[in-house]
C-alpha cells in the first residue's frame, strides 16, 4: 500500500544566475511499513528534500501526498495540525525542551494537540526506549545517547503516519548510533511505523529495507537492500 508519494519535486533558490536548484524534480513513493535511507554528499538536497516531506518547508513546485492527501493543499492552520499528528520528525541535535523532563518531551506534541497522554502506551514507549529509569531526568542530565531517545520516543509517542529523521546519528558515537538504529528497527517492526532516515553514513542506510542516493538535487539511485541487519543490543547507561 502506497503511504507516501513525491512527483517532480522542486525547490529552487535564488533567480537567474544565482538559481540554485536544490531539489530538481525528484520523483518516488513509499509503501507503508518501509524503511527507507536517502544518501548523499552535502549539499544533495536530501535534508531539503526532508523538509518538504514533513511540510516544515513548500516545495517550488511538484507535490507530496501522504495517505492519500495533498500536503500542500493545506491551509497554515491545516498544515500546522498535519505536522503535529502525521509527521514525526527527529533531527541530529535532539531539539529537546532544557526545562522538561524525559518524559514531559515525549508527551509535549500530545498535550499541545489537546490530547490526554495514553499512558499505557507511554509506558511501552518508555519500555522500548530502556529509559524508565531515566523518565523523570532533564535533558543535561542524560547522554547524548539517552537525549535522542527521547527525541525517538517524543516522535513516535503521536502515532504519526511516517518518521522522518535527518542525521539521527551524525552526533553519536559507533555504540550509541547502533542502539539508534535498532531502535528505529523495533519502532518498524513492532509499531509498524513507516520510516525515512537522512544520512551520510553507509552503515546506516545498509541496515534501511532501501536505499536512494541524491547528487545535486536528483534522484541517481533507488534500489531495494537485500542485506539482512544484524540485532544490536542496548542498556540505560548507554
Amino acid at each position: 500500500m502506497e503511504l507516501l508519494k513525491v512527483e517532480n519535486l522542486c525547490k529552487v533558490y535564488g533567480k537567474g544566475e544565482n538559481e540554485v536548484r536544490a531539489v530538481d524534480g525528484v520523483s518516488f513513493s513509499v509503501p507503508k511499513g518501509q524503511m527507507v535511507a536517502i544518501v548523499g554528499a552535502s549539499g544533495s538536497g536530501k535534508s531539503t528534500l526532508l523538509h518538504m516531506i514533513g511540510a516544515v518547508d513548500r516545495p517550488t513546485s511538484g507535490k507530496i501526498w501522504l495517505d492519500g492527501q495533498d500536503v500542500f493543499k493545506q491551509n497554515q492552520r491545516e498544515l500546522a495540525i498535519f505536522r503535529r499528528r502525521q509527521v514525526g520528525l527527529i533531527y541530529q541535535f535532539y531539539n529537546l525542551i532544557p526545562v522538561l523532563t524525559a518524559e514531559e518531551n515525549i508527551t509535549l506534541p500530545i498535550l499541545m494537540d489537546g490530547r490526554k497522554p495514553d499512558r499505557e502506551y507511554l509506558e511501552k514507549i518508555l519500555d522500548m526506549l530502556g529509559l524508565k529509569a531515566r523518565r523523570n531526568h532533564l535533558p543535561s542530565q542524560m547522554s547524548g545517547g539517552q537525549q535522542q531517545r527521547v527525541s525517538i520516543g517524543r516522535a513516535i509517542f503521536t502515532s504519526p503516519q511516517v518518521i522522518l529523521a535527518d542525521e539521527p546519528t551524525g552526533n553519536l558515537d559507533s555504540k550509541n548510533s547502533a542502539e539508534i538504529m535498532e531502535l528505529f528497527r523495533r519502532s518498524n517492526r513492532e509499531l509498524k511505523q513507516t520510516i525515512i532516515i537522512i544520512t551520510h553514513d553507509e552503515n546506516i542506510a545498509e541496515q534501511c529495507d532501501r536505499i536512494i542516493v541524491l547528487s545535486d538535487g536528483k534522484i541517481i539511485s533507488d534500489e531495494a537492500n537485500s542485506a539482512q541487519p544484524a540485532e544490536a543490543e542496548y542498556t540505560e547507561e548507554a
